[in-house]
């Protein structure tokens, strides 16, 4: 089956997001290690995907676990030092999928004010086509809305639809509905996918 639009996750596809790794950094790793058991930072983050502002949450939170106010306040903070840096390959493929006039579009949990503050930082970021952000839909992947609000705006059939995403759990949930998927885990792999599913060339792929 011809693919007709390929849609990118954004978080470790086309930008590493390692919380964990910045917090080892700054406050060390026994520290993050007792604040992540403690308090369920990715739980909160997911409420951000869902609509709530970045800032709101933490602070509310930082409130809330007193014993690591100053660290909490970090994930908002110090956002950008956790989602970073840029990789580089899969910009490439991005911007080589869109030479050749192929769609892409953008679905991706990220929270509305923490992706219009990217925007501004990761200018490719801006080169999709079409975007899905969870902040904005109100639905985060893997749940199945999310899918099926893309589905219905953007035209293409599901089954013309290629995927790519480092979560199992989303690429399950997208391939249960039809669409072809790949499983990221590094920009080569999914260069060879692009290129054995005929969208570019091994030179366009590097």
């Amino acid at each position: 089956m011809t693919v007709d639009a390929v849609v990118f996750d954004i978080g470790n596809v086309l930008i590493e997001w390692n919380p964990e790794r910045f917090y080892d950094q700054a406050i060390g790793e026994d520290r993050r290690r007792d604040m992540f058991a403690d308090v369920d930072l990715h739980g909160l983050n997911d409420r951000v995907d869902r609509g709530e502002m970045l800032k709101d949450v933490m602070y509310q939170a930082a409130e809330d676990y007193p014993a690591y106010r100053a660290e909490i306040r970090m994930w908002h903070d110090n956002w950008f030092d956790m989602a970073t840096p840029r990789i580089d390959h899969s910009v490439r493929l991005l911007r080589a999928l869109r030479t050749r006039g192929i769609p892409v579009f953008a679905l991706t949990n990220f929270g509305t004010d923490t992706f219009a503050n990217a925007r501004k930082v990761y200018e490719f970021l801006n080169e999709f086509d079409q975007y899905y952000v969870s902040g904005d839909m109100k639905t985060i992947k893997p749940e199945p809305e999310i899918y099926v609000g893309l589905e219905e705006n953007c035209g293409v059939p599901a089954e013309r639809l290629l995927f790519t995403d480092d979560r199992i759990d989303n690429i399950d949930a997208a391939a249960a509905r039809g669409w072809k998927t790949h499983h990221f885990d590094g920009p080569q792999g999914w260069a060879n996918r692009l290129v054995a599913e005929g969208l570019l060339s091994a030179q366009e792929a590097k």
